[in-house]
């Protein structure tokens, strides 16, 4: 049997930084940059159309009262995810899947979620989730890890105790096997820019 190798180096110089409005100043041109490896991401790659400007994707839902968790290393975006309170009511919108519930998104049917979508301070929603082209295949798994602990983490600090989003179908038993979270499907699977998912609300507070 060869030993297991020790990868912990690959992971030294990452970084994971949650930005908000308030502090967005304290490090550079992170948002800007992670605003840019998103457009690379949802509108080069997947070919998505959404709002974008000078090379970065944006919507209705990055506002003040959102959280952006990024994975990076050596200024470069490895990985994020954006964080919206349930509670969230700008004008018109509160936030997505609420939103789609409501017939205001027409990419995202109406029956997204099984129940009507909650309105609680202890639950967030996770939305934009990615990793970019640039982590290698050997250091995705981890990479992806991370990104998870970190979203969990900033959950907890902003009091939520579990995070809803829509995820790829099959998220739900991976995070379950990677020992994480606990994460049940909460909406049925659906085909959404060609890929398969699912809404799953995901306890932040207890790993399995």
């Amino acid at each position: 049997m060869q030993p297991k190798k020790d990868t912990a180096h690959l992971d030294a110089h990452v970084r994971a930084t949650t930005v908000s409005f308030t502090n967005m100043h304290l490090f550079g041109e992170l948002l800007v940059s992670f605003l840019r490896a998103r457009h690379e991401t949802f509108v080069v790659n997947k070919g998505w159309d959404l709002p974008s400007a000078d090379g970065m994707e944006f919507d209705q839902y990055d506002t003040p009262l959102a959280r952006w968790i990024i994975i990076h290393e050596f200024g470069e975006i490895l990985a994020g995810v954006r964080l919206t309170p349930t509670t969230a009511q700008i004008g018109m919108h509160s936030y997505m899947i609420r939103d789609a519930q409501l017939g205001m998104l027409p990419d995202i049917p109406r029956d997204v979620l099984f129940f009507e979508a909650p309105v609680k301070k202890e639950i967030w929603e996770a939305t934009r989730l990615f990793l970019t082209p640039v982590v290698a295949s050997n250091r995705r798994m981890r990479i992806q890890t991370i990104l998870l602990q970190q979203m969990a983490a900033a959950g907890r600090e902003l009091g939520a105790t579990h995070v809803i989003g829509i995820v790829p179908a099959v998220f739900s038993r991976w995070m379950t096997r990677l020992g994480m979270l606990s994460a049940v499907p909460v909406g049925p699977v659906m085909t959404i820019d060609g890929d398969r998912t699912q809404a799953a609300l995901m306890n932040v507070m207890n790993p399995v």
